[in-house]
């Protein structure tokens, strides 16, 4: 696996994206080539504007600074090989074609990616979908798992099968909330009641999740949900702690310690993970030793009930009066940033920032190498 330019790993590190995590995965993106080990890697940043643009050489502050201002001409790339670029989706030219008029068809092999595009467009299996194309390994979960673990409906119909309690919910069609509003308040009325979280199926970082305490609210939040996808969800307010844990492998997965999330506001949403420092982490979670073991373990079984790889965070409700492990969701591409949930609750664990980073670009290849055992057969 070493590209035909020295004995280095050639690990092309994707950041940016058409999210409203965008600049979230700039972060992560500016910790993970900071950690990534120069002796054994030769780090290529990629990055993609929030039009779609691909961009090889140009480092996440300098990829912030073109989000803001929307003309190329503010970026400044790292390196001769370097500019817009388009992945080349032929197996035999592994890498990147770089698009410039001066540079047109030149090649920048690749010998792994490492996606850190948090959301849409980047964490629900499109971008899988194409690095699968393009045969390159890369770092996270494939397609199938990144597609179903953004989809928080199809996710919870896995975890049910798979034996984990998920919340009550109901699941409604824009057009269906459009067309009859009263038919779906007096159903989610009359199965859920009130409180309840009203939110997209397909989004991350809590985006257009309200929580819903009457019919008025109710129907200003199915109108922000309605907004960013087609599906709505609606969930059974959980008086829960926010309990969430680390896990990582293939076919052999391990997960951390658990921490726990006390937000500053009535739920973990957006401003509380990204604007207001107030919330409070703790890591490890205080709890008994029995039930550590019992959230690691549901942690591990939701993961394998995704076909998860590489890397996801689960996170959980911890039901306060009965002390019921209730799921709430996956995330395959979790913030990476050096204060970020998912490293930190490994620190804890006992594996280091750098050493996580070179391990998921070990379980990469690993997987790449068992999925080539399988296409091999094929005449």
């Amino acid at each position: 696996m070493k590209a035909e330019t020295g004995n280095k790993l050639r690990v092309g590190v994707i950041f940016g994206g058409r999210s409203g995590e965008h600049e979230v995965s700039l972060v992560s993106a500016n910790s993970i080539m900071k950690a990534l080990n120069p002796d054994k890697y030769e780090v290529i940043p990629v990055g993609i504007t929030r039009q779609g643009s691909w961009m090889v050489g140009v480092k996440p502050d300098a990829m912030l600074e073109y989000s803001k201002n929307r003309t190329a001409d503010h970026i400044a790339f790292a390196g001769t090989n370097s500019g817009k670029a388009s992945l080349n989706c032929d197996p035999a030219n592994k890498g990147l074609m770089l698009l410039d008029q001066h540079k047109t068809g030149e090649q920048v092999k690749l010998d792994v990616l490492f996606p850190i595009i948090h959301g849409t467009y980047g964490e629900d299996g499109t971008l899988q979908g194409m690095l699968e194309l393009a045969d390159l390994p890369y770092v996270g979960c494939g397609v199938l798992a990144s597609a179903v673990g953004m989809d928080k409906t199809f996710s919870k119909r896995l975890f049910h099968e798979a034996g984990i309690e998920v919340a009550p919910y109901r699941e409604f069609l824009r057009s269906t909330w459009r067309t009859s509003p009263d038919t779906v308040i007096i159903e989610i009325e009359k199965t859920l009641g009130y409180p309840c979280f009203v939110k997209p199926v397909n989004s991350g970082s809590s985006v257009g999740i309200s929580k819903a305490k009457t019919r008025e609210s109710l129907r200003e939040a199915m109108d922000l949900a309605a907004r960013y996808d087609r599906k709505i969800l609606v969930e059974s307010h959980i008086d829960g702690r926010e309990i969430e844990v680390s896990v990582l492998g293939n076919d052999h997965p391990i997960a951390s310690l658990p921490g726990e999330i006390v937000p500053c506001n009535e739920f973990y949403d957006y401003t509380a993970k990204y604007v207001d420092d107030r919330s409070e982490l703790k890591i490890p979670a205080d709890l008994p030793a029995e039930m550590i073991e019992e959230i690691r373990a549901a942690a591990i079984r939701a993961y394998k009930a995704l076909d998860c790889a590489g890397m996801a965070r689960v996170d959980f409700f911890l039901e306060r009066k009965t002390n019921r492990i209730i799921i709430n969701e996956i995330n395959t591409i979790p913030g990476f940033t050096s204060i970020s949930m998912y490293p930190k609750l490994w620190e804890a664990t006992g594996i280091s920032y750098p050493e996580l980073v070179d391990r998921l670009v070990e379980l990469a290849i690993e997987r790449y190498r068992d999925k080539q055992e399988s296409l091999s057969t094929v005449s």
